[in-house]
């Protein structure tokens, strides 16, 4: 019991990748930057549809971004339950920009806590995890440099996978 307190303190406290041009970058997350809509009843609701389209990856990636992103995502504590390659406490994020679109990546880094009421994959990955992502308080822009990252660390594998065959 204690060290599975630990882990969720853990994670609570710390969760939170120069080749695409930026308007391919910019036009790939149009609906989650928009903060969320009032639905009925005075609760937020995020766009529909947000996993719908070119996965992320299929881009290129903004260098830049991505050192800022990576930076990000050691300095906010994302480290402390994801990596690339392995499980740590969260979805191991390797290939995660192949599997998502962008819209999908920043609703999640942005608005943890509606994904999970509004979005099924989110609500999947809570019941598959059972650890809910907090908000680390990311502007739009730096959501997307994280994005950029894990762009980044995606291609860079993909790279790495051509030199071995």
């Amino acid at each position: 019991h204690v060290f599975l307190a630990a882990a969720l303190v853990l994670c609570l406290a710390g969760c939170g990748g120069k080749s695409g041009s930026e308007s391919e970058n910019a036009a790939a997350t149009p609906a989650a930057s928009a903060p969320p809509a009032a639905a009925a009843g005075g609760s937020e609701a995020l766009p529909a549809n947000l996993d719908q389209g070119p996965r992320a990856g299929e881009s290129g990636y903004d260098e830049a971004k991505a050192k800022l992103g990576e930076t990000l995502f050691s300095t906010k504590g994302c480290s402390a339950c994801h990596a690339f390659g392995k499980r740590i406490t969260c979805p191991d994020l390797a290939g995660v920009s192949m599997r998502r679109t962008a819209a999908w990546m920043e609703a999640q880094i942005l608005h943890p806590d509606l994904m999970v009421k509004q979005d099924p994959t989110a609500r999947a990955l809570f019941a598959q995890y059972a650890l809910q992502m907090p908000k680390q308080g990311l502007t739009p822009d730096e959501a997307k440099s994280v994005i950029e990252f894990f762009k980044h660390k995606d291609h860079e594998a993909a790279e790495a996978g051509k030199e071995k065959h």
